[in-house]
């Protein structure tokens, strides 16, 4: 969808309040949408250009957006954990994973990096996700659909291990968000194209452990690194100007290695 555009009823629209509250709804014709600000016809955003001001039956003036991926991510009904947006950009990032690459992702859990991928790779790319349980791979189909309108053309949903997946895409590039991403470096070590990229994200200590020990004995990998992300917000009234209480701390450690050959 173009930015700026008309909204449409199926459609996700972020509503904010004048004190940045945010409220996620998808816009059906006829329906309401209501809060402690009043009531609003959806009627009254659908047809409206992206960025428009609504107003409610209380006089309270929200903004109608599109949400970003990031937003979606942090509202949706989740069913697995989820890799929180601030980790999503480094993972990319440092992965390499950019658009013409066939990525593998082990653990498709609620969908959140899979949608990440999707737009990393481009329409020239593939994303291969994987899922071992049905019931988040279900779940994790309806969340990606919600907010791509469909599962884009360029990802397969599958279900099952990754091993015998990663030994038969030969993929460029790797991504483990499993509890034991430790059985997938054999299987990385054989079939990852030379020079490609395995990323993994963790939330212990001891995980990354044993997954560096796995990198190590497999002597096939090189410029092996971990690191964790933190981000922390400021504030900004008037000549005020200072760091938030309150910041976004560890959430899981990112490990990246490359494939080299001989």
């Amino acid at each position: 969808m173009t930015t700026g555009s008309a909204f449409t009823d199926g459609e996700l629209c972020l509503l904010i309040t004048p004190k940045g509250r945010q409220h996620l709804v998808t816009l059906s014709a006829g329906r309401l949408f209501q809060s402690d600000k009043g009531t609003l016809d959806h009627d009254a955003i659908i047809g409206s250009p992206e960025g428009s001001t609504v107003t409610t039956s209380k006089g309270s003036a929200l903004t109608a957006l599109r949400p970003r991926l990031a937003d979606y991510v942090l509202r949706m009904k989740r069913g697995a954990a989820v890799m929180y947006p601030k980790d999503t950009g480094p993972l990319i990032t440092w992965a390499d994973i950019a658009p013409g690459c066939t990525v593998v992702e082990a653990g498709t859990g609620s969908g959140a990096l899979t949608l990440a991928l999707s737009r990393a790779v481009g329409e020239s790319g593939r994303v291969v996700s994987v899922e071992r349980r049905d019931d988040h791979a279900k779940h994790a189909s309806r969340l990606i659909a919600g907010f791509a309108g469909g599962i884009p053309g360029n990802v397969e949903l599958r279900i099952g291990d990754v091993e015998p997946v990663i030994a038969h895409e030969e993929p460029d590039r790797i991504v483990l968000d499993v509890p034991e991403p430790w059985h997938s470096i054999g299987p990385a070590a054989e079939h990852l194209a030379g020079g490609g990229t395995i990323a993994s994200y963790l939330p212990t200590v001891p995980q990354v452990e044993t997954l560096r020990e796995e990198l190590d004995t497999a002597r096939v990998f090189t410029e092996v690194e971990t690191f964790e992300i933190l981000m922390r917000t400021w504030t900004f009234e008037g000549r005020s100007v200072r760091p938030d209480h309150r910041m976004i701390g560890h959430t899981g450690f990112i490990t990246v290695a490359r494939k080299r050959l001989g």
